[in-house]
């Protein structure tokens, strides 16, 4: 096991970019944004108090379209009337020498606000859901994929407009890129379809490719380009993708994006410790092991999910280069500090409402957020449920606006 120094010993994630510690501030989506997805007082306040938490800092999803809205009172990258807040945004994350990353996100059919708004969401492919309420997937159509293409290059242009050091594309578990490489939710038949690898793969690797068209053109040598996946897919026995389909998909990546990056993540309890399901020759063993094995020189490898002490921040940080939390930074902005300092015993993973203040965490904070730590249970249930309980200053938020 490695010692706590490790977690302190700096880290050149690219270029001339040189992190001063190992801990990245995991995206979270605080549901404190306006209705048109522009950044307030609350967002500034909030990244302000956070901005000495880790090297490097990441943003919560924001969204290319309206189509992709993942989260309520989330904030959009979809056109330019949303640079000056980004701006302000991407200063108060660096005011502290953190390196700041704004996270591209269409979530498709997990498009749950924009399903609450439409009741309806687009995805690879047709389908009638349940939950939560019946609705159907409008399966999208060759232009609707090309015009979200689109839609992430000039998603990427405002953050380099905005001032961010680096984007982060997201094809995490349910999200549009990952739904299309899925075999559990592509059913399609043309170029974008299941029949292979090389059609599953396509969507995420013309997403990349104009990604970094647009850095090439637009952003200095040192922008970043990162991404968040979910490496293996089971359902029991199932396999939506194996590990080495991944892999595969992730090598062709490599060589048409100058990606810097792989955040490793999942839904669940301590996500850095999932091993391997599916049959193979990998079964059993840790993902973050394996896929570390498998990239380590080539780009950075990011363990997140679940890491909410000094002990799980070392375990994870054997396999990955660094460790990603989200929910003990709204805690606690000074984690990492702590344990530098030898005071692991004092980070606070509980919260009282006379902390909010203090914390810069806003009255309506996190209403669609709380469900999602409840799987991870990172922070104790006492935090958990008084986030729950801020979904009635909402009604408040709504009164003052109008």
């Amino acid at each position: 096991m490695k010692t706590i120094d490790a977690l302190f010993e700096p880290f050149t994630l690219k270029g001339n970019i040189v992190l001063e510690n190992r801990f990245v501030l995991s995206p979270m989506v605080t549901n404190s944004s306006t209705e048109e997805g522009h950044i307030t007082q609350d967002d500034l306040l909030y990244a302000k108090r956070r901005a000495g938490s880790a090297a490097l800092q990441i943003t919560g999803a924001a969204y290319v379209n309206k189509q992709g809205q993942l989260f309520e009172f989330g904030f959009s990258a979809m056109d330019e009337s949303a640079i000056p807040g980004l701006k302000k945004l991407a200063q108060e994350m660096k005011s502290q020498g953190a390196t700041a990353i704004l996270q591209l996100t269409h979530a498709g059919r997990f498009a749950s606000h924009a399903l609450n708004r439409d009741k309806t969401v687009v995805g690879p492919s047709a389908m009638k859901l349940q939950s939560p309420f019946p609705h159907e997937v409008h399966e999208m159509t060759i232009e609707e994929i090309h015009q979200v293409i689109e839609d992430y290059r000039r998603a990427t242009k405002i953050a380099i407009e905005a001032g961010f050091d680096g984007v982060e594309i997201s094809s995490a578990q349910r999200l549009l890129i990952q739904t299309f490489f899925s075999t559990f939710s592509n059913e399609r038949t043309d170029e974008y379809g299941s029949q292979s690898l090389e059609n599953r793969s396509r969507i995420g690797i013309e997403v990349l490719k104009v990604v970094q068209e647009t850095i090439g053109q637009y952003a200095g040598e040192n922008f970043i380009l990162g991404f968040r996946a979910t490496p293996e897919e089971t359902r029991g026995n199932q396999i939506g993708y194996s590990i080495d389909e991944f892999l595969e998909f992730f090598h062709q990546a490599l060589t048409i994006a100058s990606i810097d990056y792989l955040a490793i993540a999942s839904w669940g309890h301590d996500v850095f410790r999932n091993k391997i399901r599916a049959k193979g020759p990998h079964q059993g063993e840790l993902v973050n092991a394996v896929i570390y094995k498998a990239l380590k020189g080539k780009v950075a490898v990011i363990a997140s999910g679940g890491i909410n002490s000094q002990e799980k921040a070392l375990e994870a940080l054997e396999h990955a280069d660094l460790v990603g939390l989200s929910t003990p930074f709204i805690t606690d902005p000074e984690f990492a500090e702590k344990i530098k300092e030898g005071k692991s015993e004092e980070i606070q993973l509980s919260i009282k409402p006379e902390n909010l203040e203090e914390l810069a965490i806003p009255q309506a904070a996190f209403k669609d957020i709380v469900p999602l730590m409840d799987f991870g249970e990172s922070l104790h249930k006492d935090a958990r449920d008084f986030f729950r309980s801020l979904e009635v200053n909402y009604k408040e938020r709504a009164v003052d606006e109008n």
